[in-house]
């Protein structure tokens, strides 16, 4: 409906990730380390796929749905680990 929404809602989902993220890398040890290296390579990912997305007439739209998507799994999985 509102082409803003999506990219409002990603980043009002991406501040409870970042959140999570911080408590479980500031508690150190190896699944801070785990972590991190997940977030790094996550971030390398989803910035190829949104390149590749894009390079072949993909909508901005589109990859700001694929980040949702995987913000989203992010979430579940650290709220669940915490």
């Amino acid at each position: 409906m509102f082409p803003w929404l999506s990219a409002w809602m990603l980043a009002m989902e991406s501040n409870r990730v970042i959140a999570l993220r911080m408590v479980k890398l500031a508690a150190g040890g190896p699944a801070a380390r785990l972590e991190a290296a997940r977030m790094t390579s996550e971030k390398i990912s989803e910035a190829f796929g949104a390149a590749v997305t894009l390079s072949a007439g993909g909508s901005p739209a589109k990859v700001i749905k694929r980040y949702r998507f995987r913000v989203a799994a992010n979430a579940r999985r650290l709220h669940r680990e915490k």
